[in-house]
């Protein structure tokens, strides 16, 4: 009982991402204390706050707070999820109608379709019987689609409301 609802807890995105982020920042702080000092950071998606915050965008604790905050919305928006498939974007436009998102594009046949679980399901059973390789993502938000759109004004009240610094190491996004 007690055990299983803990085990669901660290599964949203709330508890996950500040998780996620404060190892990526204490592994880049440990491999720094080490002497070994980047001339450029990297990161997509959560990657990108963390990065952002060791390059002096923001402080520790407005990113802590930002990336909080992403996972208290995320867990408020319809759910959903994503679906990678072997696909240049333009061969899988097509695909997704009115409900789905291209997501992002990993490389030139490598796609990730993004939105209710529903329509994935139906789109991998399409891609399925035309032999397209696909794998669902194992994320329960639909990440970089339209269903996050509802969100999106609070998270920019958020980081207008934070101080915000030129990048003293630069960021590739």
């Amino acid at each position: 009982g007690d055990e299983k609802a803990a085990n669901e807890r660290l599964k949203t995105p709330s508890i996950q991402l500040p998780l996620i982020m404060i190892v990526e920042y204490a592994l880049a702080q440990l491999w720094m204390s080490w002497g070994v000092q980047p001339k450029t950071l990297i990161g997509h998606s959560m990657g990108e706050n963390t990065a952002a915050c060791l390059a002096g965008v923001m402080s520790f604790e407005d990113c802590i707070g930002l990336v909080h905050l992403r996972g208290q919305l995320m867990d408020s928006v319809e759910p959903g999820g994503m679906l990678s498939v072997a696909l240049s974007p333009e061969a899988l436009a097509p695909y997704l109608g009115d409900t789905l998102d291209l997501a992002v594009v990993n490389g030139p046949e490598m796609c990730v379709a993004s939105g209710p679980d529903a329509a994935l399901d139906r789109l991998a059973e399409r891609l399925a019987a035309e032999d397209v390789h696909c794998q669902r993502i194992a994320i329960n938000i639909a990440a970089h689609s339209r269903l996050l759109d509802p969100i999106l004004n609070r998270f920019g009240d958020y980081l207008r409301g934070i101080e915000l610094h030129a990048p003293e190491i630069p960021i590739i996004s």
